[in-house]
């Protein structure tokens, strides 16, 4: 699931707009805070450092005792530089692995990336290793150094990958915090059109003539919650806990619609963002607008990155 919208509320004529809590994301971060890309970058980066120095400190204690086992002097400063220069790959590899996740992203084909990559650079840095070994202690012969260095190098390879998805993750969920904020922006802007809307007088443009089973009734087009496609000639139009059908095309009466108040939602659905009460992701990356009457209505992932850039967000 992807992360959740960060908690906003938002003030509106009459009533807030508060976004649905989601308990999954109530778990993973902290309330009130925010992570911003620059502050993701600086984490990683400062992990990369401490992850390097701490596996450069720690591996000096064993390297000084392997060297003891083996008759050689290394002192605690060439330890250091031993395990350091080792290590260094490391960083080239951890680099590697970002490029990759930013070209392919964290699902199945940034997987299938990443493990073709391991099958280079776990072989590599056990090389690498191997030779940086043989340059301060002596031993067994390269290949059988390189394939004693094999496990660690599969951990290390193991290690970066995960540290690498969970930044993904914090990624993911700072882009979802930023397009909340989209949103409740775009929610407050159709909120004030529709008081301009209700407060000044009606004008023809302003209602439609709906069918509501005998009847032909005239609607403001600021009362209605929102409009589904009923078949290619007729929309449905749900107003006030009632509905209708409007002989038109969605797209054309998409055409004559304030474009402020009304947005696609959904391929077959036109809402009245004015009378959003809450809203609140789901699992597969789609929102759950909840109406003032308690209708749901879903926004799916490809018209909310529509409905955004429509709005200039």
């Amino acid at each position: 699931m992807e992360p959740a919208l960060a908690n906003l509320i938002a003030s509106s004529p009459g009533r807030a707009l508060v976004p649905e809590p989601d308990p999954a994301s109530a778990a993973q971060a902290p309330t009130g805070a925010r992570l911003s890309r620059r502050q993701l970058r600086a984490q990683m980066f400062f992990l990369a450092v401490y992850g390097w120095l701490a596996l450069t400190v720690g591996g000096s204690w064993f390297a000084r005792r392997l060297a003891a086992a083996r008759d050689a002097d290394v002192g605690v400063v060439g330890s250091l530089v031993w395990q350091g220069t080792a290590n260094a790959a490391w960083l080239l590899a951890g680099i590697t692995v970002w490029l990759l996740m930013r070209r392919f992203g964290s699902g199945a084909i940034g997987l299938l990336a990443l493990y073709m990559a391991g099958a280079l650079i776990v072989p590599l840095e056990a090389l690498i290793g191997a030779l940086v070994d043989a340059a301060f202690v002596s031993g067994p012969i390269l290949p059988v150094r390189t394939l004693g260095r094999l496990p660690l190098s599969i951990a290390l390879y193991a290690l970066i990958v995960a540290v690498g998805l969970t930044a993904a993750r914090q990624r993911l969920a700072v882009d979802e915090q930023d397009r909340a904020r989209a949103l409740e922006i775009a929610l407050e802007d159709a909120r004030q059109a529709l008081a301009r809307a209700t407060a000044e007088p009606a004008a023809p443009e302003s209602r439609l003539i709906v069918a509501s089973g005998a009847r032909r009734v005239p609607v403001e087009i600021a009362e209605i919650e929102w409009f589904a496609a009923a078949d290619r000639r007729q929309v449905a139009v749900h107003w006030s806990d009632r509905e209708g059908l409007l002989r038109s095309t969605l797209q054309a009466l998409e055409a004559r619609i304030d474009p402020k108040l009304f947005a696609r939602c959904h391929r077959s659905t036109l809402v009245n963002l004015g009378r959003v009460s809450a809203f609140a992701p789901l699992p597969d990356g789609s929102w759950r607008l909840t109406m003032e009457s308690g209708a749901e209505v879903v926004t799916s992932r490809t018209y909310r990155r529509e409905l955004l850039e429509r709005l200039g967000l």
